[in-house]
């Protein structure tokens, strides 16, 4: 077997470096190593582990030698959040037949029916935000997108069930960005019910409550008509695959909780950073807000996601910390050749997110945020892929990026804003995403928006 170079050091000091620092892991190995590296970081034994980024190299992997590869126990640390039935735990023929249910109702112009609620959500939010307020940015983009995943995804309405489900939900969300916490998803010995004072006692006690408020909702909605509403889980609902058989209530319940751990604190963080950029670059900032202002007040949410350079700065953002570093790894499960290199079954290959968006020979300047680069060119799906791609793409990428600008765009018209930081910051890990640190907060230094009617009376 023909293996990339890559470090030499023993496998459990390379896991620990990737655990504890994994951008400055992959900076570097790719500055001593260049686009493909092996590594040994899955512990003690770890088999080769290959790192990718070229794009010719994850083409490969996404397409033409996509049947060479299993995906194994690689999503298992997530089975107890998103249940047997979620679509990043299947394979095969049933992982395509669940793609194909969900896939309209997370299609670019299913979501436009929601485009005014996600609007709507943003305002609400900011309804109680004045002139010389200090905004913690992350943490007010997190109940955003929370408060879009209940309404838009699952479809509740204001009410007892939906502020049990929402505080249910924030505990769990902000449980698992905890590494302590997180760490019993990693070694199963640590999955002991010893009651509700152990820690997987009590994680299992508050999903067993927002099990049952959801599969509430599902039976509700099976007991009326579903003919016009355009929520998510009615869509999903209303949904059959070729033999035309329809999801079942714990497949429906799956879904909805992979949607909302993929769709989260990702998207929030990806706002984040886009509000972190552009107060670090005014000249972009400045050009965004005349786009938006162009459109004039109250623009129409379809408007507002095909603007050209807000689309542009929110790639940007994606781009330079991506949602995921990684996209997910495969498994070589018969001998196949990429770029001269021979990888034997039980070979690990991962497609690099963030490295293939780093790289000099695809974006100019890589570290610098530049929007315009989105303008004049368009980049492959081998060279930005920040949802992953072939087959396991992440099935919520146009919700996310909907959300992203719509959010973003009416943020920015409602205030002007000053970072409270006059240095550039480095990303802080929260659960599986990169944010910036809760040091980054902005200034509200104007009001621009008259408040709509719409805010009081929705």
């Amino acid at each position: 077997m023909t293996l990339p170079i890559g470090s030499s050091t023993p496998a459990l000091f390379q896991t620990l470096s990737l655990v504890a620092d994994p951008i400055a892991f992959f900076d570097r190995q790719s500055a001593q190593y260049g686009d493909t590296f092996t590594t040994r970081v899955l512990g003690l034994n770890s088999p080769p582990v290959v790192f990718l980024s070229h794009p010719d190299a994850i083409q490969a992997v996404f397409t033409t030698l996509a049947d060479a590869f299993e995906f194994g126990k690689v999503t298992d640390v997530f089975r107890p959040l998103v249940g047997n039935e979620s679509l990043i735990m299947q394979e095969g023929a049933r992982h395509q037949r669940q793609r194909q249910l969900l896939m309209p109702a997370l299609h670019r112009e299913q979501l436009h029916s929601q485009g005014h609620l996600i609007c709507q959500l943003a305002q609400k939010r900011m309804i109680d935000w004045n002139v010389g307020d200090t905004i913690a940015l992350r943490s007010e983009m997190s109940e955003i997108s929370l408060q879009v995943i209940l309404q838009v995804v699952f479809g509740l309405v204001p009410g007892a069930r939906y502020e049990r489900l929402k505080q249910l939900l924030a505990q769990l969300l902000e449980a698992i960005t905890s590494p302590l916490y997180s760490t019993q998803f990693f070694f199963p010995i640590l999955q002991q019910n010893l009651g509700e004072w152990s820690p997987w006692g009590k994680f299992l006690d508050q999903m067993a409550q927002i099990d049952e408020l959801i599969y509430a909702e599902i039976r509700d909605r099976r007991s009326h008509s579903l003919q016009n509403r355009t929520d998510i889980l009615s869509v999903l609902m209303t949904a059959r695959d070729e033999q035309g058989e329809s999801m079942d209530d714990q497949e429906l319940r799956d879904q909805l909780m992979t949607l909302l751990l993929l769709g989260h604190e990702t998207t929030a963080s990806a706002l984040t950073w886009a509000f972190y950029w552009l107060h670090r670059n005014p000249n972009c900032l400045d050009r965004l807000r005349q786009e938006l202002d162009e459109l004039g007040e109250n623009p129409d949410p379809i408007a507002l996601s095909q603007a050209p350079y807000l689309t542009a700065v929110c790639k940007e953002a994606l781009r330079i910390y991506p949602i995921a570093l990684i996209s997910q790894p495969r498994k070589v499960k018969r001998a196949i050749e990429i770029e001269g290199y021979t990888y034997e079954p039980g070979t690990v290959l991962i497609p690099s997110i963030y490295l293939a968006h780093r790289r000099e020979a695809t974006y100019e300047q890589a570290d610098q945020f530049k929007p315009e680069r989105f303008l004049e060119r368009k980049f492959s799906a081998y060279e930005y892929l920040p949802f992953g791609g072939g087959s396991r793409s992440c099935v919520g990428m146009a919700l996310s990026m909907f959300e992203m600008k719509l959010v973003l765009a009416t943020v920015l018209s409602w205030y002007e804003f000053e970072s409270t930081l006059n240095r550039e910051i480095r990303p802080a890990r929260r659960g599986i995403t990169f944010v910036p640190p809760d040091s980054f907060q902005l200034k509200v230094v104007r009001d621009r928006a008259i408040i709509p009617e719409l805010i009081h009376n929705p």
